[in-house]
């Protein structure tokens, strides 16, 4: 059964220790270069641009600009989050660090090509798609 523990009784009893305050280090580095983040944000609203030149019509315009903030909102976002108080010790990669070190994945470690490869390859099959999609609209047109 439960039994009532009085304050007075815990007090008698417990041993207070002041326990240190543990550091808690947090990495918001998300380790790969800057280039690859801003390459795949200019991939998808290179995306938009096409889609948005090529299929240019009064009825999308509020659709293209909601979709740019969302792409704005998502990469914008993480950024300010980056850059929040505390600063991070550590420091972001560089290209030339992730060309010489590789990246390390839970399948191993892959080399700078194999990463941008991996990180990329949505980006740009987006990109192409819209390429293709309004090449395809202005043939039939």
């Amino acid at each position: 059964m439960s039994k009532h523990l009085t304050r007075e009784l815990v007090a008698e009893q417990a041993a207070i220790v002041a326990a240190p305050k543990p550091r808690h280090v947090v990495d918001r580095t998300f380790e790969l270069p800057k280039g690859l983040y801003s390459a795949t944000v200019a991939l998808y609203l290179g995306f938009l641009a096409v889609m948005a030149t090529g299929l240019s019509s009064p009825g999308l315009v509020i659709p293209m600009v909601i979709f740019t903030l969302f792409i704005v909102a998502g990469f914008g976002v993480p950024a300010i989050w980056a850059r929040l108080a505390p600063a991070p010790r550590s420091r972001q990669m560089s290209f030339a660090q992730l060309r010489r070190d590789g990246f390390a994945t839970l399948t191993g470690r892959i080399s700078a090509r194999d990463a941008s490869v991996q990180m990329l390859i949505l980006p740009v099959i987006i990109f192409c798609w819209g390429v293709t999609t309004v090449t395809i609209a202005a043939l039939v047109r």
